[in-house]
């Protein structure tokens, strides 16, 4: 479903169990990429958040399975629940956690829209973008094999979603796909490009795959229609040589650019200040030369700083969102929607960062080639907004989803749900930011700082136990851990949450000791709160909008 408005939001959903019922859910994502020669550890990594105003942020499980034959799988579209088709099983399919799959393969998505009269007429397309990717990760090994996969079906089904980019990463490499329907005609036009090992990419929102070698057959895979097919419809008509799957089959206009590979160039930005420098112009509507696929960053990238990234709200950047006059006394880096308005008949937008409010869930995956699958495939799972929320570690090869994270009702506040302590936290802070979020970088930091300090330990044992054929014993560990785990996140967040309450209570302050205690006199009474009051950039711009309506008069001298 595609919302009017200057940048893109879609429907997206939660990965759910094959044939369950789909809750619909919305908007924009962005997937951050780094290959393997370009991270500190040597794995593959890739992020994504499922950005959503109605998707309830939970871990989802398929488990391995065997198929009898003529066994069939529903097909579900993920926007609207409606049940498309069946397909045949195979006769075996894999154990899914999340995004990623026991052979540590992991898909993510932005979708972008394109050509509206691309989209399926013919109404017979059973396969939309969500099942694509949950059925390549029951199905497929390797990034090649899933992109075998996901265009087989489609060539098959056909494809029944608007234009899509998906990064696909395995162990080994990470791929970006673009994919678009052919209107009337079954099926769909793509194109798959491997980022280099010490290269990082992204996408948000924008298809981002333009010229290419189409001859190099080892890191480029298109349809063999793509071409022809571009020129029928009148959206290409150059050398084949020059061909570009972006420009053919989306307009960039100065808003999406903005809003969409604004957020990669960020990435960028962080890795590789000097080169992002050179692409800003793009970015900004001042230079119509796009932003390349991928850069050389020019450090590594590290698990701490993937989680940052996913933190990005254009910090010391042109568009920090705590500078402009938005971001208002408390410098809150958040803009409610809609994104865009008019002025004077003037069209105006307000930034659309990476972190965003309405996340329903988020991840960092790593697969790395030097661990046993089991334990070298793990997702950093992390519900609502990127900026607020603790990135947890879950294994490829978990089999039991914690309970905070199972399926709830975005409308039912729960307690024990870690997707509403999480907003429980996150929305407080989104009225008093520079407060609150020193207190939520302690409880968060400790949390990551702890899961992420604990990995080599746990990951010698879990290995051992690979490596002995243990695998009844790992897999209860795996999930006796991620429950733990979940529950400590859950936990601490509602006692933070409590806390933030009660500390800025009423847009006081209170006072704490050495310790963080609240404090008391001598009689047990609370000491009078502190009043952290306004900037005075604040008071500033009261006076000059104002004028004299606040002013009390000096008094009269006699």
């Amino acid at each position: 479903m595609l919302l009017k408005n200057s940048y893109k939001y879609y429907v997206l959903p939660a990965l759910l169990i094959a044939g369950s019922v789909f809750t619909p859910s919305a908007d924009a994502c962005t997937n951050l990429i780094a290959g393997k020669k370009a991270t500190a550890d040597g794995s593959v990594m890739m992020s994504y958040a499922a950005d959503s105003h109605n998707l309830y942020g939970m871990l989802t499980h398929t488990p391995a399975a065997d198929h009898a034959p003529g066994e069939m799988r529903k097909v579900v579209d993920w926007d609207s629940g409606k049940p498309l088709g069946e397909i045949p099983q195979i006769p075996h399919t894999y154990n899914v956690v999340g995004n990623i799959n026991e052979h540590q393969l992991a898909i993510g998505e932005s979708t972008w829209g394109g050509h509206k009269e691309l989209e399926d007429t013919t109404g017979n397309s059973i396969i939309d973008y969500g099942s694509l990717m949950q059925i390549a990760l029951e199905r497929a090994q390797t990034a090649r094999e899933a992109i075998d996969v996901m265009t087989d079906l489609v060539d098959e089904y056909g494809y029944a979603s608007s234009g899509e980019s998906f990064t696909i990463a395995d162990k080994d490499e990470v791929w970006v796909m673009e994919m678009i329907g052919k209107g009337a005609e079954k099926g769909a036009v793509w194109i798959a490009v491997r980022i280099p090992d010490d290269a990082i990419s992204g996408h948000a929102n924008e298809p981002r795959i333009r010229k290419v070698n189409l001859k190099d057959k080892k890191n480029v895979k298109y349809a063999k229609d793509l071409i022809p097919f571009a020129r029928r419809r009148g959206y290409f008509s150059g050398k084949d040589a020059d061909f570009s799957f972006a420009d053919a089959f989306e307009n960039h206009t100065a808003d999406t650019r903005r809003g969409c590979d604004g957020r990669v160039w960020s990435y960028f930005n962080r890795y590789n200040p000097a080169e992002a420098e050179k692409w800003f112009a793009w970015v900004d509507a001042k230079s119509d030369e796009p932003m390349p696929l991928y850069i050389i960053p020019e450090k590594k990238v590290d698990l701490r700083g993937m989680q940052d990234a996913m933190r990005d709200q254009f910090q010391g950047t042109p568009y920090d969102m705590t500078q402009d006059v938005g971001a208002g006394p408390n410098h809150v880096p958040y803009r409610w929607r809609p994104m865009d308005f008019e002025v004077d008949g003037k069209h105006y937008v307000h930034e659309r960062a990476i972190a965003t409010q309405q996340t329903g869930w988020s991840f960092v995956s790593q697969s790395r080639d030097w661990l046993p699958d089991p334990v070298g495939g793990v997702i950093w799972f992390g519900t609502d907004d990127t900026n607020t929320c603790v990135y947890m570690p879950f294994y490829c090869s978990m089999t039991e989803v914690p309970e905070q994270l199972k399926e709830g009702d975005v409308n039912n506040f729960s307690y024990d749900s870690n997707f509403w302590m999480n907003n429980w936290v996150a929305n407080q802070a989104y009225n008093r930011y520079d407060l609150m979020i020193p207190d939520i970088r302690k409880v968060q930091g400790a949390l990551e700082n702890s899961f992420i300090d604990s990995r080599a330990e746990r990951e010698a044992h879990l290995k051992n136990l690979a490596e002995s054929g243990n695998m009844a014993h790992l897999i209860e560990d795996v999930n006796s851990e991620g429950a733990e785990i979940a529950k400590t996140a859950t936990d601490s967040y509602r006692k933070l949450a409590e806390y933030l309450l009660v500390r800025f209570m009423d847009g006081n302050m209170k006072k704490l000791d050495k310790d963080g205690n609240f404090q008391y006199n001598e009689y047990g009474i609370a000491l009078y709160p502190d009043f952290p009051g306004y900037d005075k950039a604040y008071y500033e711009r009261i006076a000059k909008e104002t004028g004299d309506h606040f002013l009390i008069p000096a008094p009269s001298a006699e």
